[in-house]
């Protein structure tokens, strides 16, 4: 079944919000996440609930507004979305988390099956040597 671009910006619009949870309901317990990359947030995830607990649920104790994503391009192809998406987020010691990501995303029954999130391996670094938990 074939994902429509408005289906994805829909979900996606959720995370401009702030709203995780409400993006993150439409995403599989047994989500298939890789994070790439050579940074302490890398690697692959097996489901959600350890996807979440090794990157947002980290990222959170160090971003005080959150990552505060925003969408800037999607592409649809089948059971398949690349979106482009960037931080504005502010670190606690002040460190502007200007990150850009890329996220190949799959699809199967209007929930997120697979993931592999492009990023800025340094600036995650940089991000978590500068603001240790």
């Amino acid at each position: 079944m074939a994902v429509s671009i408005d289906y994805v910006r829909d979900l996606f619009q959720h995370l401009e919000k702030g709203d995780g949870a409400g993006f993150f309901a439409q995403v599989a317990d047994n989500v298939d996440w890789t994070v790439e990359g050579t940074h302490p947030l890398a690697g692959r995830y097996r489901s959600k609930a350890d996807f979440v607990a090794h990157t947002f649920t980290k990222l959170g104790k160090v971003l005080p507004q959150g990552v505060q994503l925003h969408v800037t391009n999607a592409l649809v192809s089948g059971d398949w979305a690349i979106v482009e998406l960037h931080s504005l987020a502010t670190a606690k010691n002040g460190l502007r988390f200007d990150n850009k990501y890329c996220w190949v995303t799959r699809f199967a029954d209007g929930k997120v099956v697979e993931v592999r999130a492009y990023l800025d391996s340094a600036l995650v670094q940089r991000l978590l040597d500068e603001n240790p938990t």
